[in-house]
């Protein structure tokens, strides 16, 4: 049955797909359906066999901070294993190097949340931060795979177990450099490949089922006018956000190729009083722009 079905999508390209990357669809498939989000996890994750995720319940993700940079482009799934192990599942449609730190500030803070009054320091289970960035973010990088914890300088098989932070920079991701991990190339090639401009399923997503599930997931046909409202209102936003980042490091560059402090400065401080205008935090603005927070702040 499976198959005469994947075959029919292949062949007719009959059906219509939304991003799975957008906020609406990105929650409906791994907010809602728990053994699609292990599947991800176990897929992504750097797991031995024995720390395989096997069971998971769902926890209400936090608000975010008061902030109106990039308040679309983060899509957060909580989830905590049987065994106390924390995931934070992210979807990053933008970068800036804040997000770094923040993704870090949101691990510690659900790794210290697990310390009660009569709990000893001994029982606290580690916290894994699996982040999707729709971006390039390490250029000078070949890898697309970003895995930081906590290890000894030297011996580097010495390890403190309790913060993993996972980065994934999905536009660098080509199925044949990780040919070896097939759930991994699977997930990733659904995220990477699967939009509104796709005609013909690739057999090889069909063939898996939690692949083939969440694909079909994210046919438009699935969703209500108002579920599509919400999915144009979503990237619409996405494109206010990256249209000030560009406005932002054009005029930087433009200031810098004047070869003229004044001109730099004069480029800074017009793009400076429109971002603060809209919101954007002082950090994220001295990270486009180059000026000291110090100086954002007197604007």
């Amino acid at each position: 049955m499976l198959s005469t079905v994947s075959t029919s999508k292949e062949i007719t390209g009959m059906a219509k797909y939304l991003d799975p990357k957008a906020d609406l669809t990105f929650k409906k498939i791994f907010g809602e359906h728990p053994d699609l989000v292990i599947s991800l996890l176990n897929a992504l994750l750097p797991l031995d066999e024995k720390g395989k995720i096997t069971d998971i319940e769902y926890q209400t993700a936090e608000l975010p901070p008061e902030q109106i940079l990039f308040k679309n482009s983060i899509v957060d799934v909580r989830c905590k294993a049987s065994d106390g192990r924390q995931f934070i599942v992210e979807m990053q449609m933008e970068w800036t190097t804040a997000f770094r730190q923040r993704v870090l500030f949101n691990a510690s803070k659900a790794y210290v949340r697990q310390l009660e009054k009569a709990m000893r320091y001994q029982l606290l289970r580690p916290v894994y931060a699996l982040s999707l960035v729709n971006a390039v973010f390490e250029p000078d990088m070949e890898e697309f795979y970003h895995y930081y914890k906590m290890v000894h300088e030297e011996h580097t098989e010495k390890v403190i177990d309790g913060l993993n932070l996972v980065f994934v920079e999905l536009p660098k991701f080509r199925p044949q450099t990780v040919s070896e991990k097939k759930m991994m190339v699977l997930w990733l090639r659904f995220l990477t490949e699967i939009d509104e401009n796709t005609k013909q399923v690739p057999a090889e997503l069909l063939e898996d089922p939690d692949v083939s599930r969440a694909i079909n997931m994210v046919e438009e046909s699935a969703y209500t006018e108002t579920e599509m409202a919400a999915y144009d209102k979503f990237w619409d936003a996405i494109r206010v956000e990256q249209a000030f980042v560009d406005e932002a490091e054009i005029r930087y560059e433009i200031g810098k190729e004047k070869g003229r402090e004044e001109g730099i400065e004069q480029a800074n401080m017009a793009i400076v009083r429109r971002m603060k205008g809209k919101g954007f935090s002082t950090q994220d603005i001295a990270d486009m722009t180059g000026l000291p927070p110090e100086d954002i702040d007197s604007l």
